[in-house]
């Protein structure tokens, strides 16, 4: 099948890969005529594991071309996946003016049947707007020829292993209407993932509205099981408790389960942040209150905070003259996003303390530098108090703690005698709950996770 995917971020970009893979001749289009030459050129503007080698085969095969072309892109594909940014607008609401842009253009340009995706996650309601606004294009040209149908298709991507979670999804939802354009544009989409549901059905067709819902549902959940857990861990802390222990008693009940029950330093990426805002923002204009998904943000929010009071119940709150290594700087592992990372919180907040730090992750350090100076920009001294280091190992030289704010495999068996040699102190504050609290106290280390059985580390001369 001709697939055009308007637009070459996360979602964009893996989409038109794995679709091309599948045999589809897809064309991606982006506004960003420098990204398009990037990628016509074999060059990659994201980090995603198995990603490059997906573009690279597909694109010296013929099969996933890119083009800053708008009229090239809607002649193109018979689907036209719209998988632009949402980003939150000031009151946390989506902004779909993107998503919006890219259905008119294809209502200026289109000729013939088109099937207009909605790939982007977007609010309740987005297919009725994307509909009128390619209706309003086509009676401006006077064309009543044009036909089309607007299909709601979310992405259920994990960063980090997205190529795998495309090519053997656990579900694909298609909302489409009912009407006569639905009926054709379901068969299409029938085609297009007719090879994911070869050994069983992974498809649920339902209507446009509850398709968009899914997606936000879905995000919110998640986002809910992680900051629930994050509550209980700070209240383990309090009476003694291990959350580590307790997380393995809850999720070995079925019911449950034991996915997103990992206590942390809060969630962080482009996805749980938008899209629990996005969704309370869209209850509040109707006048209802989502009062769970407003405890969950502000449960993350002080998440995020937990491990700087940790530090500074040990080390005092003034911080100068102190030197701290961070460990991981992207939001999760095998990615380099850094959007809403709580290291980003931890980091501004101790360099604004007077604290020296050394920080180091495997793939997101020139993602961190662009995203740190865009939090310390009014702080051009707390800045400069931030080095990057060559290795894990090379960040711990001279620091009073070590902090560790993503779980990268290549932290998760370190050599410890190494580690506790290089560190001024051998005092660990784990975010993410890597270690062992009892082996940690053998090795002789300080060490201080979260709702690990204990209060936070107390303060030392």
């Amino acid at each position: 099948m001709k697939v055009t995917v308007i637009g070459t971020g996360y979602v964009g970009l893996v989409t038109g890969a794995c679709l091309a893979e599948l045999g589809n001749e897809v064309l991606c289009f982006d506004v960003d005529a420098a990204k398009v030459a990037l990628l016509q050129g074999g060059g990659m503007p994201i980090y995603e594991p198995g990603l490059k080698e997906v573009v690279d085969r597909n694109r010296v095969e013929g099969r996933l071309t890119f083009s800053a072309d708008a009229a090239q892109s809607v002649a193109h594909g018979d689907i036209q996946m719209i998988a632009v940014g949402t980003p939150p607008d000031e009151d946390g609401a989506a902004d779909l003016s993107h998503v919006l842009a890219a259905a008119r253009t294809v209502g200026r340009m289109m000729t013939g049947f088109k099937v207009i995706v909605d790939k982007s996650t977007v609010p309740v309601g987005t297919g009725d707007r994307v509909s009128a606004a390619i209706r309003a294009e086509l009676a401006t040209r006077g064309d009543s020829s044009a036909d089309f149908a607007v299909v709601s298709n979310p992405e259920f991507l994990k960063e980090g292993s997205a190529v795998e979670d495309f090519m053997r999804p656990d579900r694909i939802i298609i909302g489409v209407g009912g009407d006569e354009p639905g009926h054709k544009a379901r068969y299409m989409m029938q085609a297009l993932y007719a090879p994911f549901n070869r050994h069983h059905q992974r498809t649920w067709y339902m209507d446009v509205r509850s398709a968009e819902f899914t997606k936000y549902a879905a995000n919110a959940m998640l986002a809910t099981r992680i900051s629930f857990m994050n509550e209980l861990a700070n209240l383990a802390e309090d009476v003694g408790a291990d959350i580590e222990m307790v997380r393995q008693g809850m999720g070995s009940d079925p019911r449950i389960g034991y996915s997103f029950l990992y206590a942390g330093a809060g969630y962080g990426g482009s996805c749980f942040p938008k899209d629990v805002q996005a969704l309370s923002r869209t209850a509040a204009a109707g006048g209802r209150e989502l009062r769970i998904l407003a405890a969950v943000e502000a449960v993350n929010a002080d998440q995020k905070q937990v491990l700087a009071g940790k530090i500074r119940a040990r080390f005092g709150d003034e911080l100068s003259g102190r030197r701290f290594a961070v460990w991981g700087l992207a939001f999760k592992p095998n990615t380099d996003d850094m959007r809403s990372a709580p290291s980003r919180t931890l980091i501004a907040d101790l360099a604004q303390r007077g604290a020296t730090l050394c920080v180091y992750d495997p793939v997101a350090m020139p993602q961190a530098r662009l995203a740190l100076a865009q939090d310390l920009a009014g702080d051009a001294a707390a800045l400069a108090r931030v080095d990057y280091a060559a290795s894990p190992m090379a960040a711990l030289d001279g620091a009073d703690a070590l902090a560790i704010l993503t779980e990268w495999k290549a932290f998760k068996s370190p050599d410890f005698l190494s580690m506790k040699a290089r560190l001024k102190q051998p005092v660990i504050f784990d975010g993410r709950n890597l270690y062992d609290p009892p082996e940690m106290a053998r090795l002789g280390f300080d060490y201080a996770g979260i709702g690990r059985g204990g209060p936070a580390l107390k303060v030392t001369e």
